[in-house]
């Protein structure tokens, strides 16, 4: 294995990449595999892909894309059989904003030669309905954009079963405080993450786009955090 794959529940992991210590969720059902993000490079993307062969047996047949940041999304540029799911936001950047990617991707210290390999190889994706609900056999997930809040269109990705699973993309941090710049909704972002903690119900487990798994009293922290710097500004 090339990652450590944390299970969640049956047929549902997660890994954190050392990269950003990204994460890149896993849902298995009876005929079909699901990616939630997919790392930086085409480099990461094989490793995550010989993974889930190791792990599920099957390749990657669907990938969620939770939003346009290049450590989520150039990774899909590897899943050439996949379809995926994504906002118009990420399919635009993907076709029109590689440069700002690559930038964005070697500024936080991404190799540049495996950036441009990874961009060469880009097939832009065509943004889906949303909400969507997508049938793996024997499983369904539910994809939605909640609102907003790191960016303007941030998608979740909810696993319901015995312990429901939300992958919260980089609507929920825990290895750092959330990541806010000029796309980001402060204002929004408390309210959004009020329709998480509804979707994860009380014994849910978020997975956040970095870090460790969290529940919902540390979301409740968050939506404090947020309302505290929001506050502070004005």
């Amino acid at each position: 294995m090339n990652f450590d794959w944390e299970p969640l529940t049956q047929g549902v992991w997660r890994a954190r990449l050392p990269f950003l210590d990204v994460t890149v969720g896993l849902v298995a059902g009876d005929s079909d595999v699901l990616l939630v993000d997919c790392g930086t490079t085409l480099a990461e993307a094989r490793a995550l892909d010989a993974d889930v062969h190791v792990l599920t047996g099957r390749p990657v047949g669907q990938i969620v894309l939770t939003h346009n940041h290049f450590d989520h999304v150039l990774g899909s540029a590897h899943f050439t059989a996949a379809q995926i799911h994504c906002a118009p936001e990420v399919a635009e950047t993907l076709s029109h904003g590689t440069a700002h990617l690559r930038a964005d991707a070697v500024a936080y210290g991404a190799d540049p030669v495996e950036v441009d390999e990874t961009i060469l190889a880009l097939r832009p994706p065509r943004p889906g309905t949303c909400p969507a609900t997508i049938d793996l056999g024997g499983r369904t997930v539910t994809v939605s954009h909640p609102g907003r809040g790191h960016t303007d269109h941030d998608l979740i990705v909810v696993v319901s079963g015995r312990r429901t699973v939300v992958f919260c993309g980089d609507l929920v941090e825990e290895s750092g405080d959330p990541a806010i710049d000029e796309h980001s909704d402060v204002t929004a972002w408390p309210s959004t993450l009020d329709v998480l903690l509804d979707a994860a119900g009380p014994d849910g487990l978020l997975v956040p786009g970095h870090g460790a798994v969290v529940d919902a009293d540390f979301v409740r922290r968050q939506q404090q955090w947020l309302v505290a710097w929001r506050a502070a500004r004005q």
